[in-house]
């Protein structure tokens, strides 16, 4: 099985699980999004009340699901009728709300909408729906290839919260909501012919056709309920097609998308916390939570939490390298998880690390305390010769005239005193018991030569 027929499954079985786990509660009041990719083509068809729009909706959704284009769709009823939202016993007008579906036709073509078609343009006039039947708890429906051919294709489509259209209890917020859905991301939709949007129920009484009755009875309440119940909020805005005319005949929709993130802790208390990860530990923006608004079904808080342990997990060893938020909704995506062999790997490393550091700590110890060691000894050795050099210095200051002399001959002459007062570059006619010891580096060297001539006399003396 393929990921696009693998993620149908899951989602139709969560689907399924949710519709039994919630006892009798309606769809609308799920805290997991349930919803399916439809496309653009459906949003603005005419003759459909709320009922039969919600028929469609589930029929849709489950045709959705399943990636393979099937002749007849099969599924218990109680599960259908919850999808739709539909909560009456009434058989009787169940089938009415079906045959309602089936009677609205859902028309394609090219012709331009400011002229008249002609017999070279492209028009295909199709059913919504197909055969239905309903017998021993199960229903069973139909949906003509052509329409099913564009349910999963991949032409442009917008997501449909069936969680949020299940909320709706006038036809005529539902129709504006799915006339602005698609155009939520450009905030603005096109000029509309006022009678086209009066035709999206069906049939109004004759004061629909006064704007000011069809805005008070129909239009407004339509608006408002949107706004409080769905993801958008929506104003509109009119205007008169003919110069100086006072007759309204055209609206557009302003759109704006309610904040995501706050929607989802609205709608989803148990993830509060999982939710505030993924703002503010990832910094994950609009547009993917948006995406995981969508796949809420299917990526549900244990996927997600499995998500964020990965990143985290690959954060620490170095392996994402650009965004954090981007990562995870790819491993997200892509259910990938840490393995528990990756794991251990970890572990072991670590330990292994941690034995390896502690050997360092040790060699550096030891090497630092032989390096105190050696300085030690070498400043014990320095003072020392410092020691020396003073006791030959005092020596020299206080014998007599010709111990002096005879001291400075001695040093000139010897390979020490040669090759020090080469390297100062000094004279040695010139030196003699009165200057020796004003040049200082040479009074330090003369000082240790008198010392090695005293020596044994100060050892004798100790």
């Amino acid at each position: 099985m393929d990921d696009q027929a693998g993620q149908g499954a899951t989602s139709a079985q969560m689907s399924l699980q949710l519709f039994e786990d919630m006892s009798g509660q309606p769809i609308d009041e799920s805290t997991k999004e349930i919803g399916f990719k439809r496309n653009n083509l459906f949003v603005a068809i005419s003759g459909l009340g709320l009922a039969p729009r919600r028929f469609i909706d589930a029929a849709y959704f489950i045709a959705a699901q399943d990636p393979a284009q099937r002749d007849y769709y099969d599924v218990d009823l109680n599960y259908f009728k919850w999808l739709m939202r539909y909560d009456s016993r009434n058989v009787r007008h169940l089938r009415s709300v079906i045959k309602d579906a089936q009677r609205v036709l859902i028309e394609v073509t090219d012709t331009p909408p400011d002229r008249a078609p002609t017999e070279d343009d492209r028009w295909v006039s199709e059913q919504l729906m197909g055969t239905v039947g309903i017998g021993k708890g199960r229903i069973q429906f139909r949906i003509p290839p052509l329409i099913l051919r564009h349910i999963t294709g991949p032409e442009k489509h917008h997501w449909l919260n069936l969680c949020i259209t299940a909320a709706f209890t006038q036809t005529y917020s539902r129709a504006i909501y799915d006339y602005v859905l698609p155009h939520a991301h450009d905030g603005l939709t096109d000029w509309l012919d006022l009678d086209v949007m009066r035709s999206w129920p069906g049939k109004l009484g004759k004061s629909a056709s006064e704007f000011k009755h069809f805005r008070q009875k129909y239009l407004e309440p339509g608006v408002k309920q949107v706004n409080e119940l769905s993801d958008l909020d929506v104003a509109y805005e009119t205007r008169a097609d003919t110069p100086g005319s006072k007759k309204i005949n055209r609206i557009r929709f302003r759109i704006k998308r309610k904040d995501t993130v706050a929607s989802m802790l609205a709608r989803q208390p148990e993830s509060h916390d999982l939710l505030l990860i993924l703002r503010n530990e990832f910094g994950l923006d609009t547009k993917q939570f948006d995406a995981i608004a969508q796949h809420r079904l299917d990526w549900t808080d244990e996927r997600i939490q499995q998500a964020i342990e990965y990143t985290r997990f690959r954060l620490n060893q170095g392996k994402v390298t650009k965004s954090p938020a981007g990562y995870l909704m790819q491993a997200l995506s892509h259910n990938w998880r840490v393995s528990e062999a990756e794991r251990k790997m970890v572990v072991i490393q670590e330990e292994r690390a941690k034995a390896e550091n502690m050997v360092a700590t040790a060699k550096s110890a030891a090497s630092e305390t032989v390096a105190k060691s050696v300085a030690q000894r070498d400043q014990e050795a320095r003072e020392r010769m410092n020691n020396e050099v003073r006791l030959g210095r005092e020596h020299f200051e206080a014998a007599d005239d010709k111990t002096r002399k005879d001291l400075v001959r001695l040093y000139v002459v010897s390979a020490q005193g040669k090759l020090t007062l080469k390297r100062l570059q000094l004279d040695a006619s010139a030196l003699s018991d009165g200057n020796i010891l004003g040049h200082s580096d040479l009074a330090w060297y003369f000082g240790q030569f008198v010392f090695g001539r005293i020596k044994p006399q100060v050892r004798v003396a100790r």
